[in-house]
């Protein structure tokens, strides 16, 4: 068992919330804990609550790894949390050989990497598996045909964050947005209450947690207003989509509608945590004290859904200062 854990957050950005909930997890389970951050540059908020902090190559370099990796032995680093969509892919390529090291890395396989990045393959995997999705439409198709039904919901098929995302309502808007959104996908437009799902998958890949959160205020792509909610119906349904997928270890967050017919439709699988995280955290769905428990080798008791229902969250801007 170990009583001294270090944690590498990669590209840690704004992640101030997370990396508190790492570092108060570690305190309740009376582990010593060092927290190593790394950015692009000092400008990082999260960098800044940091006990270590290192500038590293950006994502796109092909030193980003290799200056990752010093990091990683600079400080015999145990556990590496991934929280960047762009990064993802990268760290997934490694973890086999980072395990061996003896450092874990909070990531799923390189395949499901892929399906969750890939909209479209995402869209497939859903579909096949007999899961409710927005339908896909051919662009080509689309831009060539006057008798199309609108609305249709425009997207990146490699993007996150709601980056690049416009609902179109006519053909004139169709043919501007899609000539502007890089690598364009044509879903149908759904409407509903809208969700995120925050699952915990274990070291031997169990799903051991699932915590819905409407999203009531939704700005940049991340939630600013959510509540817990216990949804049957997605829980079951998010239990067997992820057990199909086999994501993990970590923290899958996944989007969906609850529609007026009351049913779910999944749209996106992020193989990671989400920004809204925070809120599942404190209603009692403590991800960063379980993982560090599997990490340190406690034992753990992990109640699949024993957190507290409509817990709202309201977040606000803080600042992080840093005198240059």
């Amino acid at each position: 068992m170990k009583n001294k854990i270090t944690i590498l957050f990669p590209c840690a950005g704004r992640r101030v919330s997370l990396l508190k909930s790492f570092r108060k997890a570690a305190k309740k389970l009376g582990l010593s804990c060092v927290i190593v951050g790394t950015d692009k540059d000092d400008t990082s908020a999260a960098l800044q609550c940091c006990d270590h902090k290192h500038i590293v190559s950006t994502i796109k370099s092909k030193n980003y790894f290799k200056d990752s990796l010093a990091v990683i032995k600079k400080y015999k680093v145990d556990l590496v949390v991934p929280t960047l969509d762009t990064d993802l892919h990268i760290w997934s390529k490694h973890r086999a050989m980072l395990k061996k090291m003896g450092c874990t890395v909070l990531i799923s396989t390189a395949s499901v990497i892929k399906v969750c990045q890939d909209k479209r393959l995402t869209g497939e995997f859903l579909t096949k598996y007999g899961f409710d999705t927005p339908k896909l439409f051919d662009l080509g198709k689309l831009l060539k045909n006057n008798g199309n039904h609108f609305p249709y919901f425009l997207k990146p098929w490699d993007g996150s964050a709601a980056r690049g995302s416009q609902k179109v309502n006519n053909q004139e808007e169709l043919r501007f947005y899609s000539s502007r959104i890089p690598n364009c996908l044509v879903q149908s437009y759904t409407t509903g209450k809208e969700f995120t799902i925050d699952s915990m998958v274990d070291f031997d890949g169990e799903i051991r947690c699932i915590v819905p959160r409407e999203r009531l205020e939704v700005r940049g792509g991340e939630v600013v207003k959510g509540i817990t909610v216990k949804n049957e119906m997605i829980i079951e349904q998010t239990y067997n989509m992820l057990k199909k997928l086999k994501a993990g270890p970590g923290v899958i967050t996944t989007q969906c509608f609850l529609t007026k017919e009351n049913k779910v439709k999944f749209i996106e699988i992020n193989p990671r945590f989400g920004g809204g995280v925070p809120l599942s955290i404190k209603a009692g769905a403590d991800f960063p004290k379980w993982i560090l428990a599997m990490v340190a080798g406690q034992k753990i008791d992990i109640p699949f859904c024993k957190w507290r229902e409509n817990l709202l969250m309201m977040r606000y801007d803080s600042e992080v200062w840093k005198k240059l």
